[in-house]
């Protein structure tokens, strides 16, 4: 697999995560096609690029991030999502999984973040 095919939208409302994220992901050969600091920003993105990943924080400022997520399967129910999440949000990432996302990272603990990639994208 060419990872550097692979088009991912990076979505968090910190500038420093998205910052952070897009290192981790270049430096393990992805390509980084567009970030996006809020919900609306993503479903804008989604619609015009149709990105193979998204990685989405679940706190974003006006539309969360599950209700971002609830819009992007609505727009392709075969949309490749990796949810974010801090540790006390364990119930939101329960709810993110059965809205479709195909798995979730625990910030900030990203020791598997690339592998968690990877198994989203040869599912």
């Amino acid at each position: 697999m060419d990872k550097s095919k692979i088009q991912l939208l990076v979505v968090d409302d910190s500038a420093f995560m998205r910052s952070y994220l897009k290192r981790l992901l270049i430096d393990s050969d992805f390509e980084v096609m567009a970030e996006a600091s809020s919900g609306e920003e993503a479903i804008a993105i989604y619609e015009r690029c149709q990105p193979d990943l998204v990685i989405l924080d679940i706190t974003l400022p006006k539309m969360d991030g599950i209700e971002t997520l609830r819009k992007i399967i609505q727009l392709d129910p075969q949309a490749k999502v990796v949810m974010c999440s801090s540790l006390g949000q364990k119930y939101l990432i329960e709810k993110a999984l059965k809205i479709g996302a195909k798995d979730f990272i625990v910030k900030p603990y990203f020791d598997q973040f690339i592998s968690v990639l990877n198994n989203v994208i040869t599912k």
